[in-house]
């Protein structure tokens, strides 16, 4: 069996495992909400490749190297958004008599023809028409448009390359971020206009010449070869590693939670979940680093000064742990969720565990906020009726997501795993919590203007979080009536 009938095997085995899904059916919506989110996303990328066509200047086909060093940082970031963590399905083909890098290629190559790095073009192409009719040369208005397209693959493989490293330590944020700092290095050297200037002639010059084009292209092979290695050394660790006791020096026992009953011993679980298991522990410090940078960003800098985009930042700064934590609500508890079931109204306490939980890391962007408010920056109304907002209406949303999540989280971080399929009712959830709220600031501060806008506000924060135990028993009842459907899920997941 050659690479390419092993190829054509594996996509029919992925496709396979898709339809058999007992979600597949369920993924419709979602399917449908993923495809509009795509036209609009290739929509705004239309517009912006018109208005970089519009800054060609006649015979400078080149203009859009000059944008690149921005669009492959944008690029980055969205990929953490749209592309999940790599997932290798390995483990069925380990005894098979192919070469032992055959499947791992296959990985690779499906990353290189992912749908999302040709969606770009979207953004080049309208470029290039423009950059040709404003006098520029075929042949470099076409090596430009193909070194782009290559830089675009070349980045998908560095964002292979970071995010399995950041997946096994996020210290590996300190290798990125040098690495698309030297994209901007002659502005970082001189950091003034006759810095940016210098820099933009540079990528204006090196647009739509062959050693560019050379050089981008032996980058993606050296990048591939790379990748081939480490995802081969990371996969065949996790599948060969060994059980290994680990003796505790010490075992924090949080006894002051012990007042609290049976809530308290699962805000034990969620706190030392989080301190010992590498996939929470991961997840918990990245959204605490976002939250403590945009929280940062809007109190202490002039770039959010708008009131349209303070009001923004000031609910997201307090929502955004809650939105890409929550997001996987139950899925942690997946791996033991049999003997949770054990013991009646369980769930409904372990829930409201979660929420107490969620609810003191909301004292993190306010500590941080404190300096601003005395400052004058924003009032104390301002930011506390973002804080009752978050703990009452975005936690609200988002905690209907436990009838749903049916998918085991795994505890430590893998590279080998299941294909899991999100439903179309998680998908409409998650983009109501994004949704709705900003939605509800911006109708309340239309009709009541800013100060009772904010009022309002903070009643219905108010109302929703005094009222937490009503609503959770109702998500707590609800997960009840669909138990075992949610166990099958969970079981297969795992």
């Amino acid at each position: 069996m050659n690479k390419l009938q092993l190829y054509r095997l594996l996509r029919r085995h992925k496709r396979l495992s898709t339809k058999r899904s007992p979600m597949f059916e369920q993924s419709v919506v979602a399917k449908v909400m993923l495809a509009l989110g795509g036209a609009l996303f290739v929509i705004y990328l239309i517009m912006y490749g018109c208005m970089m066509g519009l800054a060609v200047e006649r015979g400078e086909y080149g203009t859009l190297m000059v944008f690149m060093p921005f669009v492959l940082v944008v690029d980055f970031l969205l990929r953490f958004m749209v592309q999940q963590t790599p997932l290798m399905q390995v483990k069925p083909y380990v005894l098979l008599p192919v070469s032992r890098y055959a499947t791992i290629d296959i990985f690779l190559f499906s990353t290189l023809e992912n749908t999302y790095n040709y969606l770009w073009l979207a953004m080049f192409l309208p470029y290039s028409v423009i950059a040709l009719a404003s006098g520029c040369s075929w042949g470099g208005t076409i090596l430009t448009l193909i070194t782009a397209l290559l830089l675009m693959l070349l980045n998908s493989q560095v964002y292979l390359m970071l995010r399995t490293l950041i997946g096994r330590s996020l210290l590996w944020w300190a290798a990125a971020l040098p690495t698309y700092a030297l994209l901007f290095l002659p502005w970082i050297v001189n950091p003034t206009e006759k810095g940016f200037d210098h820099m933009a002639d540079l990528y204006l010059n090196a647009g739509g010449t062959w050693w560019l084009l050379i050089a981008v292209a032996a980058a993606l092979v050296a990048m591939l070869w790379v990748n081939r290695h480490m995802q081969y050394a990371f996969v065949y660790e996790e599948m060969s590693r060994q059980q290994k006791t680990t003796k505790l020096r010490s075992v924090s026992q949080f006894s002051f939670l012990n007042r609290f009953g049976l809530v308290g011993e699962y805000l034990k679980l969620e706190v030392k979940s989080v301190m010992r298991n590498k996939v929470m522990r991961s997840r918990f410090w990245m959204s605490l680093i976002l939250i403590v940078i945009f929280s940062l960003m809007v109190a202490y800098t002039p770039i959010y000064d708008g009131a349209g985009w303070a009001n923004f930042w000031c609910l997201y700064c307090f929502a955004l742990y809650g939105i890409t934590s929550l997001t996987k609500v139950m899925g942690p508890e997946g791996n033991y969720i049999d003997l949770l079931m054990t013991k009646h109204e369980s769930i409904f306490q372990l829930l409201m565990a979660k929420y107490v939980f969620h609810c003191a890391v909301l004292l993190v962007p306010l500590l941080i906020m404190v300096p601003a408010m005395l400052q004058g920056k924003f009032s104390p109304l301002m930011v506390v009726a973002y804080l009752l907002l978050t703990s009452g209406l975005v936690y609200f949303i988002m905690f209907q997501l436990a009838v749903y999540n049916k998918q085991t989280l795994p505890l430590e971080q893998k590279l080998t795993g299941k294909s899991n399929i999100e439903n179309g009712v998680q998908l409409v959830i998650e983009l109501a919590a994004l949704i709705v709220p900003i939605a509800v600031v911006a109708l309340l501060q239309m009709v009541l203007g800013q100060t009772w806008g904010y009022v309002v506000q903070a009643i219905l924060g108010l109302v929703l979080t005094a009222t937490c135990p009503l609503w959770l028993h109702s998500v707590y009842r609800r997960t009840m009536k669909r138990k075992y459907d949610n166990l099958e899920g969970f079981h297969a997941s795992r």
